[in-house]
Parts: structure tokens; C-alpha cells; sequence
């Protein structure tokens, strides 16, 4: 079960993995047009890294040894759901999402992303996209965490494609 907080927000991660190119995964919701990150709640008593490799396998079929964590945001990132989207019979009442968002390279091939690992894959295509392209594609809600994150993930990623002397 994913946790809430008093407020009324889903622990989240977020996961935004690049290429040695700067390039970025993104990812097509199964039977939908909505592109995105892969994401996924934290379960309770699960710390918020064994969040992001349980989701990363769930959701692109990457494992550990597949990538290397370049960095991740330093403060929780919040959306609020639209009042369409949220679900007022739930209890706990889930108003939005709180994320932590990781940057990861990948390290391995990308012939080891598997979006159909699970019995109910999230994801049925994905491809490598320009770095701020997410921003401006995303469903609108969730737009101002993901210029927030790609803010706070884009130096690290300067770093780590600075070619080596």
C-alpha cells in the first residue's frame, strides 16, 4: 500500500533516465497518447531507493546492475491532482503526489528496457527524447514538477556527459 501524508499526498519517485547522448526515456502509457517518465508510489516501510529499483524493474524492466544513480532532487516535489482526477471515495483522500526524482544513465544496452516484465505493464512504447521535451509534452498538472526536476537534475547530467580528458 502506497503511503500518504497528512496532507493528502502519494509518496512517489520519479525516474528519468538518460543516455550517454543527454537524451532522455520517455514513455507512452499502455492504450493512451500520454507520454511520461516512469514513476510509481513508496510502499510502506520501503525506503525511497528500494522504491525507485522496484519501479524501475516493474515499470522499463531495468535492474540495478542496468544503471548508475547520478543524482536526485534534494526536496520533495508536489502536483496536485486536477478535481477530476482524484478519487473522493478513497480513504486516505489522495489529493496529489510528493516525488523524489533520480537521474540515472543507463550503463547496459538499451535492448534491456522491457516495458512487458510484469502481468500489468504501465508503458507500451517508449523512445529517446531531447532533454526539456518532456516539459512541454507532459499532461499540463504535472508541467511545473517536471521543469522543477530536469532544474535541479541538469547539472549533474552536464557532468556526467563532459567527455573524459
Amino acid at each position: 500500500m502506497a503511503v500518504i501524508d497528512s496532507r493528502g499526498y502519494r509518496s512517489n519517485v520519479g525516474i528519468v533516465i538518460c543516455n550517454r547522448s543527454g537524451q532522455l526515456l520517455w514513455a507512452k502509457r499502455i492504450g493512451q497518447s500520454a507520454w511520461q517518465f516512469p514513476q510509481g508510489g513508496i510502499k510502506q516501510r520501503e525506503s525511497v531507493e528500494e522504491a525507485l529499483y522496484r519501479e524501475l524493474d516493474e515499470e522499463v524492466g531495468l535492474t540495478k546492475g542496468d544503471v548508475r544513480i547520478l543524482h536526485q532532487t534534494d526536496d520533495w516535489l508536489h502536483y496536485r491532482l486536477p478535481d477530476n482526477y482524484i478519487r473522493h471515495n478513497k480513504d486516505p483522500l489522495c489529493i496529489g503526489q510528493k516525488q523524489k526524482w533520480f537521474l540515472l544513465s543507463l550503463e547496459s544496452e538499451d535492448s534491456k528496457i522491457e516495458l512487458s516484465k510484469t502481468d500489468k505493464p504501465e508503458f507500451d512504447d517508449w523512445r529517446w527524447v531531447n532533454y526539456w521535451y518532456p516539459v512541454e509534452q507532459v499532461i499540463e498538472f504535472k508541467r511545473d514538477v517536471y521543469q522543477k526536476a530536469l532544474e535541479q537534475l541538469s547539472a549533474p547530467l552536464s557532468v556526467y556527459l563532459e567527455p573524459e580528458a
